[in-house]
């Protein structure tokens, strides 16, 4: 036997002595392999206990006066109220009772009104602050309503001395009917009063409804400003009630 093959024997035995030390390596890949099967089986474990104790102990009375006691909803007790507890006889919330369609629909009509009474406190506090801010104090508030006013009062100047040239541009018109008494009128004359007397209306409507805008914008601000002295005098925004009297409409 060469020495190569002595060396090699020696090598075979000392990896499988009874000892043990040479089966170390294979003894911990067979340890690794059952810790991962046992922690496996704990997370299988965990999974499925832990919906169970998430459920609960749900408690009620029914009609009767009788208690029930179950892991789930209780069926007896779908009209009314019932608890449910923790393991160690704790509460943790409270059902309500369940709803037939009519009351779901009141409920949801109460929730629609209450979400819109809130978005409009909301809307209410945000233009109160928009207000505060563009206007600080009274002065600014006057400053802004003079400056609304003067396109108004500006046209209605320029409509009134339009009409004022238009019933100067009818006096002659109006003489030379003179001429025809008793007798129709001539066409391009009957046409030019006609043309005139559309044009001085118009005038007039302008006027009007200048007039009537200024009279708006008068009640706006006045509204606007009474509201903004109770903020500068403290009120929180959205809590000033707006004003009883409602601003007219803009005429068209």
């Amino acid at each position: 036997m060469s020495l190569l093959s002595v060396a090699d024997d020696r090598r075979s035995n000392r990896l499988h002595r009874p000892d043990g030390r040479g089966a170390l390596p294979c003894a911990m890949a067979g340890m690794s392999a059952r810790a991962s099967v046992w922690l496996g089986l704990s997370a299988t474990w965990l999974a499925l206990a832990a919906p169970a104790q998430a459920a609960g102990i749900y408690s009620c009375v029914d009609a009767n006066g009788k208690r029930h006691t179950s892991d789930r909803p209780i069926a007896e007790c779908l009209d009314r109220e019932q608890r449910v507890l923790n393991k160690d006889g704790s509460q943790r919330q409270t059902l309500p009772p369940r709803m037939n369609a009519e009351e779901r629909a009141l409920a949801e009509e109460r929730q629609r009104l209450q979400e819109q009474a809130q978005a409009a406190q909301k809307d209410a506090v945000r233009r109160d602050r928009n207000l505060m801010l563009r206007f600080p104090d009274e002065a600014a508030h006057n400053k802004a309503r003079e400056a609304a006013l003067d396109d108004l009062r500006r046209g209605v100047i320029l409509s009134e001395r339009r009409l004022q040239d238009l019933r100067d541009e009818r006096q002659p018109l109006l003489a030379e009917t003179e001429f025809y008494k008793g007798r129709r009128l001539p066409y391009k004359l009957k046409s030019k009063l006609e043309a005139n007397d559309a044009q001085q209306q118009a005038q007039r409507d302008i006027i009007q409804n200048q007039n009537a805008e200024t009279v708006r914008i008068n009640a706006l601000y006045d509204a606007e400003l009474a509201r903004l002295r109770r903020l500068w005098a403290g009120a929180a925004p959205g809590s000033v009630p707006p004003a009883s009297d409602a601003v007219p409409a803009r005429k068209r």
